[in-house]
Order: C-alpha cells, then structure tokens, then sequence
C-alpha cells in the first residue's frame, strides 16, 4: 500500500478549493482544512472519519460510511494504513497479511512487521555491497582529460 506519497491526495479527498469562495484550503492538522479568504472549514475523508469515530465510538464501517459519505473502500485503507484502527471489543478486526494473527490496523502484527523491515533492510544492504565501491571511486579506462596546465 501507498505510504507517505502525492496518491494518497487523490486516495483521500483532500479539499483543496473552497466550497464557498473559491479560495485556497490550507491543512491545519488532523483531516482538517481552512480557507485563507473566508476561513471556512473542510475535512478530508480522513477527518471525517476521525470525528464520527470520536463521537460514535464502536461505529462499523458501514454506519460510518452511511452517516459521513466516505466509502468502506477508503475506511479500510485508511486502516490498512494504520491511520485508524479497529474498536477494543469489536467483533471486526483485520489480519496480519503474513502470518494471519488478528490486528486493530497496518498490514501486520508487531512481529512480522519487524521480520519485514529487517528483509528490506537486508535488501538495501545487498544493493549497496553489489556496487563493489563508493561514490567516485569508479574505475576509468585511459586518462582523464587535465583541466589546468602548468607552462614552463
């Protein structure tokens, strides 16, 4: 899944007209968006979410989907990217993608998300011996072109 990247603008409805003048919404933090010019005040699908979450605690999927418009699609991404997550004492939860054991949000349990960290870390490690030798260090065949040349 998209982490930290310009998709997740289009992924979660982030206001970026004003619904009323027209001008320019600036983010003020937690889903939340305010217009320059006449200061009104948006969410993106995120805080939209976030705020029936805070006053329905419990809420499923489906009834916040019905009571703010952001499909189940986009809340299950939004767990997924671990910017939500499952009620203490729901009946619903999400399951690691590896080993299967019952999460709240993200993709993994805490320990397959270490053992995936580490094999990409591996990975990185590999490409970097691979190269054989740092920045500069490249070996040339022939001279080099001189750029300065001493007269006697």
């Amino acid at each position: 899944m998209e982490r930290g990247n310009l998709g997740s603008i289009e992924l979660y409805n982030i206001p970026r007209v004003c619904k009323m003048c027209g001008g320019v919404m600036v983010f003020k933090g937690v889903g939340e968006y305010q217009c320059e010019d006449c200061e009104f005040v948006d969410y993106d699908d995120y805080g939209k979410v976030r705020m029936y979450i805070e006053e329905h605690r419990g809420a499923n999927a489906a009834q916040i989907e019905e009571a703010v418009g952001v499909s189940q699609r986009t809340i299950r991404r939004l767990l997924k990217d671990g910017r939500i997550e499952v009620a203490e004492g729901s009946k619903t939860f999400l399951r690691c993608e590896i080993c299967g054991k019952t999460i709240r949000s993200g993709q993994y349990c805490p320990e397959c998300e270490v053992k995936v960290h580490r094999k990409l870390e591996e990975q990185q490690r590999e490409g970097l011996h691979k190269k054989d030798h740092g920045f500069g260090m490249e070996q040339r065949s022939g001279e080099g072109q001189k750029r300065f040349r001493r007269e006697s």
